[in-house]
């Protein structure tokens, strides 16, 4: 069944059908607000409170639009919201060093990968929020330039700029890990 339709039962209080909206629709919200927040639990608070807030305000919402971008401008709004509210991060030196791993990993290649990781969110973090916004969108979720610009409420063509500025960016941030 389409999501229109979907959503038109479910601004007309079938339950149903809103469990399937959020059924298709949490796991990719949820990696979206992972990216933006980098706190699984802050992320599914942020994705939580996103479809409470969609239920709400079903009856508001325009069939014209997908619901798909509907939904993640909701939940983008939710984490700008949340990482607002959020406090400084803790310095390196206040982190806990963690935990040993098993004896059959590989030491050196997970060091790599996780200096290579934190290289790359160090990198993301130094885009301005717009540019990580469509990165994110783009890359890691997969949506269209079109489906990009109806969430973020810019042009095609802003979000075609900030794409091309943040891969630029990375690019250049990445460079020492090619």
């Amino acid at each position: 069944m389409p999501d229109r339709l979907l959503a038109v039962r479910a601004a007309e209080g079938d339950e149903e059908s809103f469990a399937v909206l959020v059924q298709r629709h949490g796991r990719p919200l949820l990696a979206l607000a992972r990216c933006m927040l980098g706190d699984p639990q802050d992320a599914e608070d942020a994705v939580q409170d996103a479809f409470v807030s969609a239920w709400r305000r079903l009856p508001e919402y325009h069939h014209g639009a997908e619901f798909t971008t509907w939904m993640y401008r909701i939940t983008v709004n939710r984490c700008l919201t949340l990482r607002r509210r959020r406090p400084p991060p803790l310095s390196l030196d206040a982190v806990a060093e963690p935990a040993a791993g098993d004896a059959w990993s590989q030491p050196a290649r997970s060091a790599e990968q996780d200096a290579a990781t934190a290289a790359l969110a160090r990198a993301l973090g130094q885009l301005d929020a717009g540019q990580r916004l469509c990165w994110i969108l783009r890359e890691v979720q997969g949506l269209s330039y079109k489906e990009i610009s109806h969430v973020t409420r810019t042009s095609e063509q802003t979000v075609r700029g900030r794409l091309f500025r943040a891969r630029r960016s990375l690019q250049e941030a990445m460079g020492p890990w090619r």
